[in-house]
Parts: C-alpha cells; structure tokens; sequence
C-alpha cells in the first residue's frame, strides 16, 4: 500500500511537467528563433571559411564540448581554434545543404540547431563530402554562445 502512495504522489508530481513540456512553441517565437540560429550559423561559418579566428573565439563557449565522428571529443575554445587554424582554414570550406537547418526551443538554456552541411575545398563546388551536426546554442541576456556539437555521419559525395 506505501508502494501506491509513493506511485500516486510521484506520478501527480509528473503531471504537471508533462503538461508543460507538450506545449507547442508559438509560432512567433518559433519563427524568430529560426532567423536568429540561421543568423548565427551563417557569421559563425563565415568566419569558420574565411578563418577569422577573432570571431570564432567571440561566438563559442570556454568549455565547448566538440564530438566529431572521426577526430573524437575536443574540450574548450582554444583547442576548437587550433583545430580550425591547423586543420580547416584554406583547407575546408563549408556550406549548408539548403533547406535542413532546423531550430528547436531549449527553455531557460536557448536552442538546438540541426542541419546536414557540405564540405569542399575552397574553389571545388563539386566535390567534397556531407555530414550533420547538433548544435546547442546557449543565450543569456540577448548573447548566444555555442556550447556544444555533436557532427557526425560525415560521408562522401
């Protein structure tokens, strides 16, 4: 009988974030969300193809947790920016496949940006390879931070 009440009170406790966490985001909102994660994709990829590491640095978390299908996990802003300046700039080029980002409400944090993105070497449109990524964006007092990727399923074309 304890063991019912226990399930009583656990599950009346639920309820209420259950209810909550349906709720549709109003279009609005969702709308807005979706121009400010596309705003922040496209300068965060600009500077990541035209390797302005200030900006990058700007727009990325400290403790960014970078978990990349082939290379593993990378911790922190320094060692994402000497992966950039070693590894991709004048090197990679990036571009999103059109029509695959989406941005997704994360209450009291900011939002989760998906999208599928091309690679190629610059001045090779042709060529290259595709992969997709989880991105977390973090906001506090109108600033986003990107705080952590999750890219994976890289293939090629």
């Amino acid at each position: 009988m304890k063991l019912l009440r226990v399930l009583s009170l656990f599950a009346i406790m639920l309820v209420p974030t259950l209810t909550h966490a349906q709720a549709p985001v109003p279009k609005a909102e969702q709308d807005a969300l979706a121009q400010t994660i596309t705003a922040l994709d496209t300068k965060l990829f600009d500077a990541y193809n035209h390797c302005d590491l200030k900006t990058l640095g700007e727009m990325v978390a400290d403790d960014l947790e970078f978990y990349h299908d082939q290379t593993g996990l990378s911790v922190g802003k320094q060692a994402f920016l000497d992966a950039i300046k070693n590894n991709i700039c004048g090197k990679v080029e990036r571009t999103i496949v059109p029509g695959t980002l989406e941005a997704d409400v994360l209450h009291h944090y900011g939002a989760v940006e998906q999208v599928t993105h091309r690679f190629h070497h610059p001045g090779d449109n042709g060529s290259g390879g595709e992969a997709r990524a989880v991105m977390l964006w973090h906001e506090v007092n109108g600033i986003w931070l990107l705080t952590r990727v999750i890219s994976f399923d890289h293939h090629s074309m």
